[in-house]
């Protein structure tokens, strides 16, 4: 067996692996399908996350499987069911800096319990599209925390696999007036068929112009404005906050789901004339039941966000294609998925 491991910044491996001896509270998960996150490749770049001088990092944490093996003392799942898993919710955080990742072919998910860590697939759900319910649950929080309702106006930045089951979500809630933004017309035209009002490459208009045609203008106090009622950062370009800010309406809501390494300036005063709300949003504290409920309605549009397929043994090519502009999910595929 293989496990993908971060060895030093930009040293990732595929490595010789066994699965860890498993104990009565332990289950052992047969591994998919797995797709590539934006985290693994930011992780790559650091060089790992919690990694002990001379250690490795494993990696991979959309993933979905077939339970192998069940401990004595673990309730409602047996050899052969077909399960998401949450890696939030295991003591490991699977793929992000514990001692497992979902890039192998066999995973121990420690303190193993149904529907908390182990999520059952519902019946018609592919592996591939199961995989997708963690990137799903991080774009279903950013959609809760921006507090939208039918009929109001929202903007999306990034129509990477976040931004796309942002845009999926909205939709589905009966938000139509929807703009997407990306640099990359393979990913704006993924929005379009998600059910986006327009795409548009920022780089190739005005923003409040394009905008204000979109969503109407108005003024806010003494300001220009448009009538967007929230906007949502996927992106992480910092001019985002700062143009976000300049344009948006009194009272309007802007959440950033995008990661900031650097600190960025912002226009603090016009925001003041605003009073418009900012927050953040991070992972999924209460939504991966909800996506896993929805998952056999939307299952079709879910698997058009998944741009490329390979097998595990071809997860080093995979990172190189998830790191490029045109491609949206990539998905790795394991032995029987």
């Amino acid at each position: 067996m293989k496990v993908l491991n971060i060895h030093e910044v930009g040293d990732v491996r595929l490595d010789p692996y066994e699965t860890p001896e498993s104990g009565p509270k332990d289950v052992v998960i047969k591994m998919k399908a797995c797709g590539i996150c934006g985290s693994d490749l930011s992780y790559i770049k650091m060089g790992g996350i919690m990694r002990q001088p001379g250690g490795v990092t494993p990696i991979g944490h959309e993933g979905a499987g077939e339970v192998l093996s069940v401990g004595s003392e673990v309730a409602g799942l047996t050899p052969g069911d077909s399960v998401i898993i949450n890696p939030m919710m295991t003591p490991s955080n699977i793929g992000s800096g514990g001692t497992e990742g979902a890039f192998s072919d066999q995973v121990l998910v420690r303190d193993a319990e149904k529907d908390t860590n182990l999520i059952p697939i519902p019946e018609g759900v592919s592996f591939e599209v199961a995989a997708m319910c963690e990137p799903l649950a991080v774009a279903l929080h950013g959609v809760n925390r921006a507090e939208v309702k039918p009929g109001d106006k929202v903007v999306v930045f990034g129509c990477g696999p976040i931004g796309l089951g942002m845009i999926l979500w909205l939709v589905d809630r009966g938000i139509t007036d929807v703009v997407a933004l990306d640099l990359a017309q393979e990913r704006l035209d993924r929005a379009m068929a998600l059910g986006a009002r327009a795409a548009l490459d920022p780089t190739k208009v005005d923003l409040y112009e394009a905008l204000g045609e979109l969503h109407g203008k108005e003024m806010c106090m003494h300001k220009p404005a448009v009538g967007t009622d929230a906007f949502i950062d996927a992106a992480g370009a910092p001019s985002i906050p700062g143009d976000v800010v300049n344009i948006a309406k009194y009272q309007s809501r802007f959440v950033i789901t995008a990661v900031y390494y650097e600190p960025i300036p912002m226009p603090l005063g016009t925001m003041l004339t605003s009073e418009m709300t900012i927050t953040t949003a991070v992972g999924y504290p209460t939504e991966m039941n909800e996506v896993v409920s929805s998952m056999a309605r939307l299952k079709d549009k879910i698997a058009t966000m998944i741009s490329h397929r390979l097998p595990f043994e071809q997860v080093l090519d995979g990172l190189k294609i998830a790191g490029t502009p045109g491609s949206a999910k990539v998905m790795i595929e394991f032995e029987g998925a």
